[in-house]
Parts: C-alpha cells; structure tokens; sequence
C-alpha cells in the first residue's frame, strides 16, 4: 500500500484511520510476546549515547520477532551477588524493526541493575525479560500534532515513537523538546539531527541547564517555562501533550500547561517511576477471623496455593513461594498482566490495564483480590 508521505492517515471508506496511533498496527498474530512470558535474550551490540549513558541491542534466542507499541517498556532480570533482580527499561528502538530490540540505559549511581548492565552486558551475554508492557503510547492520544516533552533518560520511549513514525514513511507534526543537564548529556542528539532532515514537520529543541564545556553552545540555557515554550511552540495548546522524565519535571510541566489552558485531556505522561521501584507489603500470613479462604491455580504449571480475600493474589503467590512476573506492584506497569479463565476478582489499578485488555479477561495480579476461586492462565 502506498501513503502520501505527508499523510498518517488511512481513508477507509468514510472513515479515517490513524494507523500510527492505532494498537493493531503494531500487533502481529504470529509475534506476541505476552507480557508475562519471560524469554532469554541475546546482546548484539553495545553503543555508548553519552559518557553515562549505553544502548544494548538485543535479540532472541529462537530468531522470534518482537512486538509491541512505541512507547512501552519491557522488565529485565538477572542474578546479581546472588539475588534475582528485575528492573523496567522503555524500550527505545522502534517495532518497525522487529528483528532487534533495544534498551538505553543511564547508569546511576548505587543502581543495582543499571551499573551491572554497564559492567557486564555485551555482546553474547544473555538476559531475561518479561515482554513488553505499559500504556504510554500513540494509542493513548492519536492525534494529528504532538509535543514531545523529555528530561534525561525520559526521552527513550518518545524516541521509539519518533523512529517509529519515520520508518512508516508518516510526515508527522511532532516537536520534540528535550531537556538535559549539558549539551554532553543530550541523548540521540545526532541521530535527531539526522531524522529532522529526513522528515519536513519533525522539529528538536534541546535545552540544557548549563552550556558544560561547550563554550559554542547555542541552544536555550536553562528549564522548560512557558517563556520558553511559547517562542519555540507558540501552537502547543493545538498539540497532544507525550512526557516523560523525572517526576518533579513532570509535575512542574503539567502544571505550567494546565495553568495556560492546555487541554488536560491531551496530556500523557509515563505515569511509572522507574527509579522507585517496591516491593508488595508484607501481607497478614492467616486470614482473619470469618474471612473467606480462597484456591488459587495455575492452569499451565499446575501450580496452587490457597489465600484469603484480604491479600493481592500477587503478594499471596510470593508467600507461598510461586513465582510471577511483577515490577512495580503498584497497578501502574502492567507487567503482573494475566487472563482469569475461571472466577472473578476485585480490582483496583493505577491505569496498568487497558479497557479493551479488561473485556478479554485480564487483570493486574497485583492489585487484584479474590472474591472466588481462581484459575489463572500461568
């Protein structure tokens, strides 16, 4: 099918059909990889972005392809001084390139997962992850103009988006602001060079607190204000609103767009700090007195344990030692995902779950109690 390369819209018929911003785009029957199936990756190649910050490539072990929406992240997992840890990454490549899939990551310091990822990972070396989840993605908010918003590592997710959008030949209205500590900070900074000469209605503005050591610096020099905003982005009110970066960036952002009259509606933000990562409170080992005892199976392991209704299916599966996949255990990530086949619960998410993922079944374990007896598909 050819599409007018300044076109992100399909005609079907009467209707329009923006098929960037549309989940079935990037579905592929014969490449799901469900968000609580865990597979074994292969690094392919390591390249450093800035002096802290490295990209990691990688593929799968059986060839499959990956699948997913710009925009979601995936959960990692590896054996460090013993103890299992998991960690969630956007991932930053596009899935028009299903053959390869790809994290950049920022080491921190006294991060667990992200200083091992430096230290360890490169080619050949492989890694566990769940596959991909989360809700921050075209889908969300189709719409003919975007802003992109990002502060350090929290341009990864809108980078899939951007690469995304090119590689479907769609000349998309985007502007990308992003802000960075030093122009020595900025990530992808050649690469979004390259793409605004590519695409006609792409536009980058990088702005850092500090010129660094670059004496030439000729961007803008300080933070994201509405001064700012309305010299570089006069029409911003007109555009969906995509962010994601530290949380008080965040906050500060929506604040300064709400209060000049941006559409809250319009504003989408990675609503998963990924830093802040918890753990399940510690659960009531018993159920109290007159509370119901409920079974909980699964239909693929065979696995069961009982629980009663006061713990989250995902704290009482901990307790009795049966593994499932989880992250931030707050209902936000997604990555705990998992079809009910048999009874019902009660749930109460963050916005880790879609309602179309609802009508099929599926419900965020973590956040979940019974009010039956369950069969889970796991």
């Amino acid at each position: 099918m050819n599409v007018a390369a300044d076109s992100c819209f399909i005609g079907q018929g009467s209707e329009m059909v923006d098929r960037f911003s549309s989940a079935s785009t990037w579905e592929r029957a014969d490449a799901r990889w469900p968000n609580h199936e865990q597979r074994t990756l292969i690094c392919t190649r390591v390249s450093d972005e800035t002096h802290d910050v490295r990209t990691f490539v990688f593929s799968t072990a059986d060839g499959q392809l990956f699948s997913f929406e710009p925009g979601q992240f995936m959960t990692v997992s590896a054996q460090i001084d013993g103890k299992e840890i998991s960690r969630c990454y956007t991932i930053s490549s596009p899935p028009t390139r299903p053959y390869a899939l790809s994290i950049t990551v920022k080491r921190t310091p006294g991060g667990v997962m992200s200083n091992w990822l430096h230290e360890n990972m490169k080619a050949g070396v492989e890694l566990k992850a769940f596959g991909p989840s989360g809700v921050f993605t075209p889908s969300s908010g189709p719409a003919l103009k975007s802003l992109y918003l990002s502060a350090g590592s929290g341009v990864t997710p809108l980078m899939s988006m951007t690469r995304a959008a090119l590689d479907l030949g769609l000349n998309r209205d985007i502007v990308f602001v992003h802000s960075a500590r030093t122009p020595e900070d900025i990530i992808f900074r050649k690469e979004l060079a390259a793409l605004c000469g590519v695409s006609g209605k792409l536009r980058v503005i990088h702005i850092c607190e500090a010129p660094g050591n670059k004496a030439d610096w000729s961007g803008p020099v300080g933070r994201l204000d509405l001064e700012l905003l309305m010299e570089h982005v006069p029409d911003f009110r007109d555009r969906e609103v995509f962010i994601c970066g530290p949380a008080g960036y965040m906050d500060a952002s929506r604040k300064m767009l709400v209060d000049s009259g941006h559409d809250a509606s319009r504003y989408h933000q990675e609503s998963f700090n990924f830093a802040e990562t918890v753990e399940c409170a510690e659960q009531p080992a018993c159920a109290p007195a007159g509370q119901a005892g409920y079974t909980v199976r699964l239909a693929r392991s065979g696995r069961e344990f009982t629980m009663d209704a006061s713990q989250t299916v995902l704290a009482a599966a901990r307790k009795a030692g049966v593994p499932l996949p989880s992250s931030c255990s707050q209902g936000i990530c997604g990555t705990c995902k998992t079809r009910v086949l048999e009874g019902s619960v009660e749930m109460k998410h963050n916005g880790g779950i879609r309602p179309r993922e609802i009508e099929k079944g599926m419900r965020l374990m973590c956040c979940s109690r019974p009010t039956s007896d369950l069969v889970l598909d796991l």
